[in-house]
């Protein structure tokens, strides 16, 4: 028969697990986040520039527009490469 500070002690480190894998959870979510928010604030950023450059040279002349509009576009990738990372992180 097991006694009562074995038993305590059984107890004890199944509610350490289960906060162990609560906070492995937590540490996901939080690097999901990260993924998915540095990105697109770096995006952002980076599309700023760009996007004022390319309606200055689409008011100089009008046959930029799809490379003004192409090059407005191309920071957005970052933020998708970051979405698939979140993914990765959540679901793995």
């Amino acid at each position: 028969m097991a006694s009562g500070a074995e038993t305590m002690a059984v107890e004890v480190a199944a509610q350490n697990l289960e906060a162990m894998a609560a906070s492995a959870a937590g540490l996901k979510a939080i690097g999901a986040g990260l993924a998915v928010g540095l990105t697109g604030i770096g995006s952002g950023l980076g599309e700023m520039s760009i996007g004022a450059a390319a309606v200055g040279a689409v008011a100089e002349d009008k046959e930029m527009f799809g490379l003004a509009l192409l090059f407005t576009v191309l920071p957005e990738t970052i933020v998708i490469f970051g979405l698939v990372v979140a993914l990765l992180l959540l679901f793995s």
